[in-house]
């Protein structure tokens, strides 16, 4: 209760979830969860092994999985893989993301372009991205194109929809206010659409980076010689469990990285929502 309260947003926040954590306390929280959940993995392993429930090799513990990706390392084999999902993850996402925030932006601020474009993907939306990469396969080939126009696809539309919603809920008193006043096209742009659509619009890229590590491991099952997803599938073949888990560990770790990447950002770009 000792806590200073700035404003009144800092006063609604503390009445609604109660006093902020500070930086350490939700620092020693995570640890303690990450920690926790380890302890639980090493419990669930040594059941198994203790009272015969089933193989062990298929619940190795976490330290026998660590340390499989810690060889991997060593030898240079993981770096190669982590590479190449990289590669693929940025390309494939990048795209996806220019193209739903331009096409989007236009499309909510545009409303003939809307009632034109939201139609199509509307339709599109629903299929699942599993079921057409059999079309991107047959279409262009089993090779980097079709995994990176994969990615492209399955991220597009989160992006676009927060994207459009982002702009269509923007007052337009605000708009014309700033139009009386004198402003430009670019002027209403800069400073009253992309300010006012970005908290959203960054909600929508960081579904799209979590999406984009999702689908990669299903494009890189098929005609893949590297990455993430190829070594999980190869550890599936020749029951290689630690090398599954290891290399599943890492990929959440790669979008856990790309997701705090986002919040830095976030947190950068609009200082104006936390002035204190």
């Amino acid at each position: 209760m000792g806590t200073f309260i700035s404003g009144v947003p800092d006063l609604m926040e503390w009445g609604l979830r109660g006093p902020a954590l500070s930086s350490r306390r939700a620092s020693t929280l995570r640890f303690v969860a990450v920690a926790g959940f380890l302890v639980l993995w090493s419990m669930a392993s040594g059941i198994v092994v203790v009272m015969k429930l089933f193989n062990p090799i298929f619940l190795p513990g976490p330290w026998v999985v660590i340390g499989k990706v810690v060889e991997m390392g060593v030898k240079g084999q993981l770096w190669a893989h982590v590479g190449a999902t990289m590669e693929r993850v940025a390309v494939g996402f990048t795209t996806g993301a220019v193209l739903a925030l331009l096409l989007g932006i236009v499309a909510g601020h545009v409303r003939v372009v809307r009632n034109v474009v939201e139609p199509i993907i509307e339709l599109l939306r629903p299929i699942p991205p599993l079921a057409v990469l059999p079309l991107f396969i047959v279409w262009i080939g089993i090779g980097e194109t079709s995994k990176v126009g994969f990615i492209t696809y399955a991220t597009f539309f989160p992006m676009f929809l927060t994207t459009v919603h982002a702009v269509r809920q923007i007052d337009p008193l605000l708009v014309r206010a700033a139009q009386s006043l004198g402003a430009g096209s670019l002027q209403v742009f800069r400073l009253i659409i992309l300010p006012a659509a970005l908290p959203e619009i960054l909600t929508g890229v960081r579904l799209g980076v979590a999406l984009s590590f999702f689908v990669i491991v299903i494009s890189e099952f098929i005609g893949a010689e590297h990455g993430l997803g190829y070594l999980i599938n190869d550890g599936r073949n020749f029951f290689l469990v630690p090398q599954m888990l290891g290399a599943a560990i890492v990929l959440g770790l790669l979008g856990y990285t790309g997701n705090a990447l986002v919040r830095l950002l976030e947190r950068r770009l609009l200082r104006w929502q936390s002035p204190s």
